[in-house]
């Protein structure tokens, strides 16, 4: 049995999330999470995770299911996103909308990559982490090049938490990061079940930066650096994979003193930039698979139901 999906894809801050509500109210649907930051409790304003007014309008999947020292891998995803999909559409009879510019996780769900589901090893961590921290991250990376050098040219010497990371999921399977799929690479796939019509969200580069650039002043505004404040006052620190993301590192070093604060949001405005500049290496303007609209038009909503409704009644 085919399953009916609708996915919304683009950059960060192009109105992903916006356009998915109305879709949703439109056609009696419900939302599956497909960013993942959003996924870490009491990250909220910095991840512009839907708000509570949202998503109580209508129904969020796969938000807020991991705080944010906890572990959660690409093959986590693509279990509990296929089991929130299927109990929309055969359980409830609602059509199941994925939202998000997470490319690795839309990717790897509508393609069906086929992805180990490896549970950290903690003796193995604390082996690599114990030899990184004497012998410095260098010497953890070359013990991966012996091993797995595919997975090591996808992965930044300095990011020691991937590089261990690695090193477990090869030494449990035999096979590379779960964590580190690049577009590039061609992970062995099964095509899900899934009739998917997967819809674009654009803007010109300026308009478009200029929207983060805004969106992170609203930020501020709504109390990012009290929630970054928090975060650390309940024991989550720089050093978890949670608190790298953007803008929460700039906070982080203003609180130490390291940066102003315009340096601060000057830095994360600038990150900001660059990661929507690599969301379009995963989502192609060329891409035949996505029906791309124009996030300004103030009709976007009106032309996208014309374009989906069509597909919903074959």
């Amino acid at each position: 049995m085919t399953t009916k999906l609708l996915a919304i894809v683009g950059p960060t801050a192009v109105g992903k999330t916006d356009l998915a509500i109305a879709l949703a109210q439109a056609l009696d649907g419900e939302i599956v999470n497909a960013d993942s930051r959003q996924l870490y409790r009491g990250m909220d304003i910095g991840t512009a995770k839907p708000t509570p007014q949202q998503q109580a309008a209508v129904l969020h999947h796969i938000i807020d299911v991991v705080d944010p020292d906890g572990e959660y891998s690409l093959a986590h995803f693509i279990r509990q996103a296929t089991d929130e999909i299927q109990d929309i559409e055969q359980g409830r009879d609602r059509l199941p909308i994925l939202v998000g510019g997470t490319g690795q996780y839309v990717w790897a769900l509508l393609e069906g990559w086929q992805v180990p589901e490896v549970r950290p090893d903690p003796e193995i961590r604390a082996r690599y982490e114990g030899q990184a921290e004497l012998e410095g991250p260098d010497s953890v990376y070359r013990e991966l090049e012996k091993v797995d050098p595919a997975a090591a040219r996808r992965i930044d010497p300095k990011n020691v938490r991937r590089v261990v990371r690695a090193l477990e999921i090869f030494h449990a399977t035999g096979r590379d990061d779960d964590d580190s799929q690049e577009a590039s690479e061609s992970p062995r796939r099964i095509p899900p079940a899934f009739d998917v019509k997967i819809i674009g969200l654009t803007l010109p580069r300026p308009v478009l930066f200029r929207r983060i650039d805004e969106r992170v002043d609203l930020m501020m505004q709504d109390g990012w650096l009290d929630e970054v404040k928090t975060l650390t006052a309940n024991g989550y620190g720089r050093g978890l994979p949670a608190m790298s993301g953007l803008g929460y590192g700039e906070l982080l070093d203003h609180l130490d003193n390291k940066l102003s604060m315009a340096e601060a949001l000057a830095m994360a405005k600038f990150r900001t930039h660059k990661f929507a500049r690599r969301q379009y290496t995963w989502f192609k303007p060329g891409d035949s698979r996505i029906s791309w609209f124009e996030a300004s038009s103030e009709s976007v909503t009106e032309k996208v139901l014309l374009e989906v409704r069509p597909w919903l009644a074959t």
